[in-house]
């Protein structure tokens, strides 16, 4: 049985290292067919990251539970505060990273629409991936990466 408190510090087994290193989630409870709607709660370490990204199917609202996390947005970065808020709209203006600058811990929520399938980029390493919950030819889940060649010419 997962734990369902946004408080507590039992975080239960963790995937491999999605976040950059030295992060902890947890998905609070959600549907589970078609879920439109899903919570999670992180929590970051000093020197955590969550790579500068926007997604095309998942609008994403943040809350700052405890710490100071700097966000990274198209309009530049800022720390945020304690209690504070974000949210972000689908496509290149809803980017955003985040990461721990402090000497403490840092934990936050994070609401997604999680819809499927999903497409989202990240400028900063030049990659597009697109994922689904469905299997695909190969019977495995959808996780597809394709790098950007920044040097490519539109042919019309």
């Amino acid at each position: 049985m997962s734990d369902n408190n946004s408080w507590s510090d039992e975080w239960g087994e963790q995937a491999e290292d999605w976040s950059g290193g030295g992060g902890r989630g947890k998905r609070l409870p959600r549907a589970e067919e078609r879920p439109g709607l899903g919570l999670t709660v992180y929590e970051f370490d000093p020197a955590n990251f969550v790579v500068y990204h926007f997604h095309h199917a998942w609008e994403e609202l943040l809350v700052v539970l405890k710490g100071r996390p700097t966000l990274r947005t198209p309009s530049g970065e800022r720390q945020l505060e304690e209690g504070e808020a974000v949210y972000f709209p689908l496509g290149a203006e809803g980017a955003h990273g985040l990461k721990n600058e402090t000497d403490g811990p840092i934990r936050f929520l994070m609401a997604s629409t999680l819809s499927s399938p999903e497409v989202a980029e990240y400028p900063d390493l030049g990659q597009i991936t697109a994922q689904a919950k469905t299997p695909s030819q190969t019977g495995d889940r959808l996780w597809l990466i394709h790098d950007v060649d920044p040097k490519r010419e539109d042919k019309a």
